[in-house]
């Protein structure tokens, strides 16, 4: 089924309309005088010198005329509607159009050299970061991407698309080696200054959960007693076993304490071997694969999802949005700060090149593509697009087809009279 290309009226076609009807009226009205005065001319028994010269103009200018009147004409169609051979050439050769277009475009624009050529006199870099770096334009790139985000968003809770994010996500996991990762962040932090402030709110919380379960455990030393050991024995046991915890703890808590330093070093020793030892690493990536296939685990990564939707939607459309507000500071220092910046700028033009580069060995697809798209048009409709494009200007070949006609008649015409 082949492709209808009739496109809407628009001021553009029909001012192309137009112009294709005063200009064929034109080249119609000036061959027709032509004819009118060779006719005329023609009755005149004893026709003189000015007569004959006009005579032979005319009828050079009819035969101008008419021989660019058929050419014009045979492009687009068969003269008065006869099958003369090599007319219609548009509406017969449109596959062959089709072909050279695309080998037009695939050899022209989609050459290497030339998408290099061109993306490096335009410098994209640059320019982007002269646009971004002007306040109305950054609140407009992040207007733009915030009036987007909220339908990203919501298109994101759709059930099937969680689902399959959860689960190409779970794989990627699943197939990741976490361990080193996770003992080089481990190092980080032990090394950095909010280890100790971490682990003193670590240890300050287990002091408070043994405070507040003193009673539990008092009731677990007594049940798990022999029957016959007093209940003052067993509350000294819970007593001595809840003060011993409390030492460790108060030692741990000292900032020099040789417990405090065994401690860290512990901590140090298994991030060490999370990237050193293969065992070690084996049995931290199968903890992690448990945990990612866990039931509760995924319910909480989902309920946590839902609750960011919620909140990142709430703020989206709040007039004061702290998220807008965000991405607006964010475009201007990107322009800001890249428009100083000139290495980043050239690696930025130099990412824009060879994304465009990539093009290149699709280009005998684009071409064929071209090529495939315009052999599906109805090949009327394209005979009428071109020739409203085209057709006006067509049509001044036929208004200079028959002025020169009459004037190289005229100047035959002069030749013979005066020489011959």
């Amino acid at each position: 089924m082949q492709e209808s290309l009739d496109p809407a009226p628009t001021d553009a076609l029909e001012r192309q309309r137009c112009a294709l009807r005063r200009n064929r009226v034109l080249a119609t009205g000036l061959l027709l005088i032509a004819a009118a005065a060779f006719f005329a001319t023609r009755f005149e028994p004893h026709p003189g010198f000015w007569l004959l010269l006009l005579r032979a103009g005319a009828e050079a200018a009819v035969v101008g005329g008419l021989a660019d009147w058929f050419a014009v004409t045979a492009l687009f169609r068969h003269p008065l509607g006869l099958p003369i051979p090599h007319t219609a050439i548009i509406p017969r050769s449109k596959d062959r159009i089709g072909e050279g277009l695309g080998d037009f475009v695939e050899r022209n624009f989609l050459a290497p050299e030339i998408i290099a050529a061109r993306l490096r006199s335009m410098e994209p870099g640059r320019r982007f970061a002269g646009w971004l770096a002007m306040p109305e334009n950054a609140m407009r790139a992040a207007d733009q991407i915030a009036d987007a985000l909220p339908y990203v968003v919501r298109s994101l809770g759709d059930p099937a698309i969680q689902d399959f994010v959860a689960r190409s996500f779970g794989e990627q996991l699943k197939e990741m080696d976490l361990a080193p990762v996770a003992g080089r962040l481990i190092t980080l932090f032990t090394a950095s200054s909010q280890y100790d402030a971490l682990f003193d709110r670590a240890l300050d919380t287990a002091l408070a959960a043994l405070s507040a379960n003193a009673d539990r455990i008092y009731a677990i030393v007594e049940e798990r007693s022999r029957w016959w050991v007093p209940k003052t024995v067993n509350r000294r046991v819970a007593t001595a076993l809840i003060e011993g915890i409390e030492e460790v703890v108060a030692e741990l808590r000292l900032p020099d304490s040789e417990a405090r330093e065994r401690f860290r070093g512990t901590i140090e020793d298994v991030a060490a071997s999370l990237s050193a030892s293969p065992e070690r690493r084996l049995r931290f990536n199968e903890a992690k694969n448990r945990l990612i296939e866990h039931p509760q685990m995924q319910a909480w990564l989902a309920g946590v999802w839902n609750e960011l939707r919620r909140v990142v939607l709430a703020d989206l459309a709040a007039p004061a949005s702290r998220s807008r507000e965000a991405a607006r500071t964010a475009m201007l220092t990107l322009g800001q700060t890249l428009a100083r910046d000139l290495e980043m700028q050239a690696r930025l033009d130099s990412t824009i090149e060879q994304a465009a580069l990539a093009v290149v060995p699709w280009r005998g697809q684009i071409g064929a593509l071209i090529a495939e798209v315009v052999r599906g048009w109805d090949a009327r409709t394209v005979t009428r697009r071109l020739e409203l494009a085209i057709g006006s200007d067509l049509q001044y070949i036929r208004m200079n087809g028959t002025l020169v006609g009459a004037c190289v008649g005229c100047a035959l015409y002069l030749i013979g009279y005066y020489l011959f």
